[in-house]
């Protein structure tokens, strides 16, 4: 009986260690974006910044939830920075994501999340009401 338990701890041992490795990884990944996003809101966008970058290459390993949130801080972090066009790019991840699953993030985050994207959406497409004063005069 010793011997046979012997030989199948030999046998899933690999198994057992990638597991708990891998759910270990996970419990990084979660840690790095709390990390980021103390720094998020200690307004220390340089470091929150750095983390994300960091963990941008782990993104999958985070749940879905968790992922809406680092989108969302992502895409702030740049907004304060004024990083426009990646602030844009991660606020509509966040956006997506929210609509896909709702409830990844509060909804404060969510209504300056719109507001964000408003005025990031205006360097695409433009403020309208200059647009539309100088059409009226031509």
């Amino acid at each position: 009986m010793r011997r046979h338990l012997q030989e199948v701890a030999g046998r899933k041992g690999p198994v057992f260690l990638g597991c708990l490795l891998l759910l270990i990884s996970c419990v990084t990944y979660a840690e790095e974006l709390n990390r980021g996003q103390r720094y998020f809101q200690g307004n220390e966008y340089e470091r929150a910044l750095a983390v994300w970058r960091v963990l941008e290459a782990d993104i999958d390993s985070l749940s879905t939830t968790d992922r809406t949130r680092y989108a969302y801080l992502r895409g702030m972090t740049d907004y304060r920075m004024s990083l426009r066009a990646d602030a844009r790019h991660w606020l509509a991840i966040a956006r997506a994501y929210e609509q896909a699953t709702p409830g990844g993030i509060e909804e404060s985050w969510r209504d300056r999340m719109k507001e964000a994207l408003k005025d990031l959406d205006n360097d695409v497409h433009g403020g309208g009401e200059g647009l539309q004063a100088d059409a009226g005069t031509k």
